[in-house]
């Protein structure tokens, strides 16, 4: 599971990175907001830890901005804000959860853990859909129209990451760390071997393709 950790200070970000990842997380910190967007937009997280006062975009306009594209990553706020208003406000504006600095990380670790099984809870109980085509996960019946289709394990494991992130680009190394769960040579590729077979599953035989390409960037499942 990846968390992306939005922090200025960077002993809190080092002591955030080296705890989740001793908990067995993949972490990604970044010290502005403006990268912090970046990132969100562009990979795909479990969740998100994201402190208030951050230079270039400040922490509740960064959560607005993730969730205006329809982004649910779970996010927890963290900040030196104490007071009840402030704490209404981060809800209000998008976060799940709200944590005051100074915190103890085993508390932080607990409610990133419940912000994790509430968030997977929600999706796997939800038929996905984007356009005309849903994917339901607990049976794991794909149709397109009235049009039933069957995936191979890999094609129906992107397909799924792709579907719950729609709209949002998906690089080849996010791509290689989710569904190959260890890193290939970047060159490699496998990921756009895989993308074309998906391709020919799910879009081949229909006028509106929904999986695109963005150069130098990822792949990216939307309507047009």
């Amino acid at each position: 599971m990846r968390i992306l950790v939005v922090e200025d200070d960077k002993k809190i970000a080092s002591f955030l990175e080296k705890g989740l990842q001793e908990a067995g997380f993949t972490v990604d910190v970044c010290h502005n907001g403006i990268e912090g967007l970046s990132l969100a937009l562009t990979e795909p997280y479990g969740a998100a830890i994201i402190d208030i006062m951050l230079p270039g975009l400040d922490g509740l306009t960064l959560i607005e901005k993730i969730r205006v594209r329809g982004i649910a990553t779970p996010m927890l706020i963290l900040s030196a804000r104490q007071s009840v208003d402030d704490r209404i406000e981060g809800l209000q504006r998008g976060g799940d959860d709200y944590m005051i600095k100074p915190f103890s990380f085993n508390e932080l670790l607990a409610r990133i853990q419940a912000l994790l099984r509430r968030g997977q809870k929600g999706v796997e109980s939800e038929t996905l859909t984007v356009g005309e085509l849903q994917l339901n996960p607990l049976t794991r019946e794909i149709k397109r129209r009235e049009d039933i289709i069957e995936l191979p394990a890999k094609e129906y494991a992107l397909l799924n990451l792709m579907m719950r992130n729609p709209g949002r680009v998906l690089s080849k190394t996010s791509i290689l760390e989710r569904i190959y769960d260890y890193n290939f040579d970047p060159q490699t590729n496998v990921v756009d071997v895989l993308i074309c077979r998906l391709r020919n599953h799910i879009d081949k035989e229909y006028d509106t393709k929904l999986i695109h390409t963005v150069r130098g960037m990822g792949y990216v499942l939307r309507v047009e």
